[in-house]
């Protein structure tokens, strides 16, 4: 009896047999890495698409994306008084109207204005005197730059306007002496009767050792006003009387100034008429007699 011949083992089937079944033994290792090199690009490029999409629309939403706010133009001066000036201006050429407008005066706020306003009037100045002012838009916050400054003035008021007052000295000049008469310099103080403008004022004045007082009433341009004094002795020197007098002033200012909110008078002309009485006593007399003089003066 023949045995049956085994077959001699396949070594390619054994090798077969050996490696597990699944898709894994199916696996291309040639081909699989190039497609996940592939998958990158792809969704890089995505992201940046989806960035920029959203930069685009935050350009457009955000509230912090303002357009800059533009200087007002056209700065102009208007009409002006002795105490006030005025000034227009054009709104920013481009953008949205300001929310406000802050004027500028010597470095500091004067006032402010809405948005919709292009003029300023500024009261309560110092006659004849000049300004510089600046006009600034604001808008969220921000400002405009800075214009150029704008020079405006007041006008100076008529000299029949002017204020006296404070100290002042005055030289009197005589021109029809009287006995013993001779030049000199008075010290007046001026009290104004009112707060403001120019009127009635009293005077103090002091002639050396002796004071006096009287009121210079304002007519127009003219204070006029009289005193009557002691100011004269009739007699020798070591005897002599009282030889009362009557003093008339009258003066007008001749040139002013604006200061401290005031037109203030800066200089002064005008005359003193005086008239002395007859006087005697038992041993003399001094005879009625009248004197003139100029008067010119400046504040001390």
């Amino acid at each position: 009896m023949t045995e049956p011949q085994v077959p001699a083992p396949d070594p390619a089937a054994a090798l077969a047999a050996a490696v597990p079944p699944g898709p894994a033994a199916a696996q291309d290792f040639g081909s699989a890495a190039p497609r996940r090199r592939r998958r990158g690009p792809v969704v890089t490029v995505a992201a940046v698409v989806v960035a920029a999409a959203l930069a685009a629309g935050l350009a457009v939403w955000a509230p912090w994306n303002q357009p800059p706010v533009l200087r007002p133009a056209g700065l102009a001066a208007g009409p002006a008084t002795a105490g006030s000036i005025s000034f227009r201006w054009s709104p920013p050429a481009t953008g949205p109207l300001p929310d406000k407008y802050l004027i500028l005066a010597g470095g500091r706020t004067a006032g402010s204005v809405a948005g919709t306003a292009m003029s300023y009037r500024q009261a309560g100045l110092t006659p004849a005197s000049s300004y510089r002012y600046r006009v600034v838009a604001v808008r969220g916050g921000q400002r405009s730059p800075q214009p150029a400054a704008l020079p405006v003035s007041t006008v100076p008021p008529p000299l029949s306007q002017a204020r006296l007052q404070g100290s002042w000295e005055v030289y009197v000049k005589n021109i029809c002496g009287a006995p013993g008469s001779r030049n000199g310099t008075l010290v007046w103080a001026f009290t104004p009767a009112c707060a403001a403008g120019a009127c009635d004022v009293i005077v103090r004045v002091t002639e050396g050792k002796h004071t006096y007082k009287m009121t210079l009433t304002r007519t127009g341009a003219v204070y006029e006003g009289r005193a009557v004094v002691t100011v004269v002795r009739c007699g020798t020197p070591g005897n002599t009387i009282p030889d009362p007098g009557t003093l008339r002033y009258r003066v007008r200012a001749t040139a002013a100034a604006g200061q401290d909110h005031a037109w203030a008078a800066t200089s002064l002309a005008g005359t003193l008429v005086g008239t002395l009485r007859h006087v005697s006593s038992g041993a003399f007399y001094c005879p009625a007699s009248t004197f003139k003089a100029t008067l010119t003066g400046t504040p001390a």
